[in-house]
C-alpha cells in the first residue's frame, strides 16, 4: 500500500519506518528543510532503540523516502497519516494549528478516495474539524479517521509491531477495510482492532494517558504518606500489585512523571473537560501533585544541607525516563534550575541525552563522559532517571568519588538494606532513610 505521512517527530518517523517494514511504500513529509536532508543522509535526529535497524534496511530497499514537497509525497497514497504535533496552549487546550493547517492544504491535491488518519492526540472533535477544511477544496471523497499512537518512548518499535490493541474511529466501511486491511499484519496473534465513532478514539488516547497518569500519581501520594508513618511504599506497592484489579504496572513511587504525552494530555483533558462544563478534579489534583513530586528529591537535599550554595552535587539521569534522549518536562530540568537558583554547582551525566541538556543549559552545568566522572568531588549524589546501567554501580568507586557517602535516589534503585550496610546515608521516595 501506498502510504505518506505527514510530520517526522518522534510519532512520524517511528509509524512510517514500521509501515515500510512490513512491505508498504511510504513517504515521510516534514517542511524542515534540514531535518529532511539529516533524513536523506540516513541519520535518525531522535534516539529509540532498534529504529536505526528497520530504518536503513528499508531506506536501503527504497521502501521509505522521503520529501518537503507536501504534493509530491500525497501523489497516489491510499492512506495518509497526520503526525503533526498538538503542543499545549496557554490555557492548556491542544493547539492544533499545524494540523488544520495541512488539512487546508491536502484538500486540493487528493486525486482519489483517500483515508486521512489522526495519528495525533487530539482533542474530541478534531476529526471532524480536518474533515470540514479538507472539504471546503476537496474535489473528490475521503475519510478522516481517528487512529491514537499508544507508542512509549524506548520501547516503541515493540509498542507498533506487537500492539496491545489498535483503535481505530471512523464509522465509514470503506475506511474501516481500508485500515483494517493495513494493520491486519499486527495483529496476527489476536491482539485486537478496535473500532468505535472518531469521538470515542479521541477520547480514549486522553483517557489512557491520564489513567497511568493518575495511577503513577497515586503511588507517588502513598509514598509521601509513608514516609509520614513509617510505611515503606516498596512493600505496599508489592501488596496491591497483586491484586489482578489493579495490577502490578505504573506503580514504582518516585519523582513524578514528565516527558511529551502525560503532561500535555492530562492537561488537554482537562481543559476539554471545563470547556464542556465538568470540573475533572481528579485531574486538577494529579497536575498539582506531580508539580511538587517533580522537587520531592530537592526538598529533601535542601533539607539535608540546610544551605546549598557552592555545594556540588552529581545528577545521574536527565532524560524524562530510560532508553530516550526526550527530555521535554524532565523532573531533572526542574531540580537543575533549583541547584542553580540556590547557588550549587552541578555535575550531571546521561546516556543519551546530554545534548539536549547542553542546548538549555550551556556552560551552567557540566556534563560529564561518564556517571563516576559526574561524582568527582561531589558533596552528593541526586538518581533522577533509572537507566539500567545505574542498578548495579561500584560503590566503592561512588563512595571514593564523593565528599560524602550521600545518595538521594528519587527512583529508589537500591534496597534499604544494602545501602546501610554500605555505610551510606541513602535518601529515597517513601522509605525510612538509613544511617541519617
Amino acid at each position: 500500500m501506498k502510504i505518506a505521512v505527514i510530520g517526522t517527530g518522534y510519532v512520524g518517523l517511528v509509524t512510517g519506518t514500521c509501515f515500510s517494514e512490513l512491505g508498504n511504500q511510504v513517504i515521510c513529509v516534514d517542511i524542515d528543510e534540514h531535518k529532511v536532508k539529516t533524513l536523506q543522509n540516513g541519520e535518525i535526529p531522535i534516539y529509540e532503540p532498534g529504529l536505526d535497524v528497520l530504518f536503513e534496511r528499508n531506506v536501503k530497499h527504497g521502501r521509505l523516502n522521503f520529501t518537503t514537497n507536501l504534493e509530491k509525497g500525497v501523489k497516489d497514497a491510499k492512506v495518509i497519516f497526520l503526525a503533526l504535533p498538538t503542543p499545549p496552549g496557554e490555557d492548556g487546550s491542544a493547539d492544533l494549528k499545524y494540523i488544520l493547517k495541512v488539512a487546508d492544504d491536502l484538500g486540493p491535491l487528493l486525486q482519489e478516495y483517500t483515508v486521512i488518519v489522526d495519528k495525533s492526540t487530539v482533542p474530541v472533535g478534531t476529526a471532524e474539524k480536518v474533515r470540514v477544511r479538507i472539504a471546503e477544496n476537496a474535489k473528490v471523497d475521503f475519510d478522516v479517521v481517528s487512529n491514537p499512537e499508544f507508542l512509549r518512548e524506548g520501547v516503541a518499535l515493540d509498542d507498533f509491531m506487537k500492539p496491545d490493541r489498535v483503535v481505530i474511529g471512523t464509522e465509514s466501511a470503506k475506511a474501516i477495510s481500508i485500515m483494517d486491511a493495513l494493520y491486519a499484519p499486527l495483529v496476527r496473534q489476536g491482539n485486537p482492532i478496535v473500532f468505535m465513532d472518531e469521538s470515542s478514539a479521541e477520547l480514549t488516547k486522553y483517557a489512557a494517558n491520564s489513567f497511568l497518569a493518575t495511577k503513577i500519581t497515586f503511588m507517588n501520594e502513598i509514598a509521601n504518606l509513608c514516609e509520614k508513618l513509617g510505611a515503606n511504599v516498596d512493600d505496599v506497592r508489592k501488596g496491591i500489585g497483586l491484586d489482578s484489579r489493579i495490577g502490578k504496572r505504573f506503580l514504582f513511587a518516585g519523582i513524578g512523571y514528565g516527558g511529551s504525552c502525560f503532561p500535555k494530555d492530562v492537561q488537554a483533558l482537562a481543559k476539554s473537560a471545563s470547556d464542556a462544563g465538568y470540573d475533572f478534579q481528579i485531574l486538577n489534583s494529579v497536575m498539582d501533585v506531580n508539580q511538587n513530586q517533580k522537587l520531592k528529591l530537592f526538598y529533601k537535599l535542601e533539607n539535608h544541607f540546610k544551605d546549598l550554595k557552592d555545594k556540588t552535587i552529581a545528577i545521574w539521569g536527565l532524560a524524562f525516563k530510560p532508553h530516550t534522549d526526550d527530555i521535554r518536562e524532565a523532573p531533572a530540568l526542574y531540580n537543575i534550575d533549583k541547584l542553580l537558583e540556590a547557588g550549587a554547582k552541578v555535575q550531571a551525566y546521561d546516556p543519551e541525552a546530554m545534548e539536549n541538556i547542553r542546548n538549555i543549559y550551556g556552560d551552567k552545568i557540566t556534563l560529564c563522559n561518564s556517571e563516576y566522572d559526574a561524582l568527582e568531588g561531589a558533596d552528593a549524589l541526586l538518581i533522577v532517571t533509572e537507566w539500567p546501567e545505574f542498578r548495579q554501580p561500584q560503590f566503592d568507586l561512588i563512595a571514593q568519588k564523593l565528599k560524602q557517602k550521600v545518595i538521594f535516589d528519587g527512583r529508589n534503585l537500591y534496597p534499604t538494606k544494602q545501602m546501610d550496610e554500605l555505610g551510606f546515608k541513602y535518601i529515597s521516595i517513601g522509605r525510612s532513610e538509613v544511617n541519617g
